[in-house]
């Protein structure tokens, strides 16, 4: 089974449609992004979201103690915290709330860094995507899937999802799934038609070809 995450979202009628597709997740961006939402605004972008499909926040440079809060008072169900955390700020987090926490990885030179493991090990879904100098994410670039099969097999354990972000579209998610078989894809500027506006056909376009990787 592989589950789909539509993130960056900026409008209700948006995420009311990834759920209509069946997503698993359904994401809004509170760090630093041309997708960055308010507190209030994110309410209002997540209502549609019926309860079973996981509501998860993007989380930059922020106090582990902020996001908990932030996580509570949002009823979400997941935070996801990307700047390359360290196991001792998802520790500090858990301390606070018991959603899932997700940490991100970028990858630069097709090169998995040695302290992934303990990504791996401490959090409960590492997202990989791609190092873009001055951004966080969101990017669009994509990751050298293939090179990196082997590498990311290496560090997987049984705890945590692996999670593929970066340069998702539907025309090449199930080329990366094929290399990496993730537990859950994630797209934002791959359906949009520009920035933080989806498009309907390609996200259903991008759910079509996931059920597709699915059913062989």
């Amino acid at each position: 089974m592989i589950d789909i995450k539509f993130c960056g979202m900026t409008r209700a009628e948006d995420a009311a449609y990834a759920a209509s597709l069946g997503a698993r997740y359904v994401g809004v961006i509170f760090a630093e992004s041309p997708r960055q939402l308010s507190d209030e605004r994110a309410r209002e972008v997540l209502a549609p979201v019926p309860l079973g499909i996981s509501r998860v926040g993007v989380f930059g440079d922020t106090k582990p103690e902020q996001i908990a809060d932030r996580a509570q008072r949002l009823d979400l169900d997941v935070v996801q915290l990307h700047g390359d955390p360290k196991p001792r700020t998802i520790a500090r987090v858990r301390r606070k709330w018991r959603g899932q926490v997700w940490a991100v990885q970028r990858i630069a030179d097709n090169i998995l860094p040695p302290a992934a493991a303990d990504l791996f090990d401490a959090a409960d879904g590492v997202v990989l995507d791609a190092r873009v100098d001055g951004q966080l994410g969101g990017t669009g670039v994509p990751l050298a899937w293939q090179e990196l099969g082997e590498r990311v097999a290496a560090f997987r354990t049984d705890r945590a999802k692996l999670i593929l972000a970066g340069g998702l579209t539907p025309s090449n998610v199930a080329r990366a799934i094929d290399a990496l078989h993730p537990d859950v894809v994630d797209v934002s500027s791959g359906v949009e038609l520009m920035v933080g506006v989806k498009d309907h056909g390609l996200m259903r376009a991008f759910r079509d070809a996931v059920q597709e990787v699915a059913a062989r």
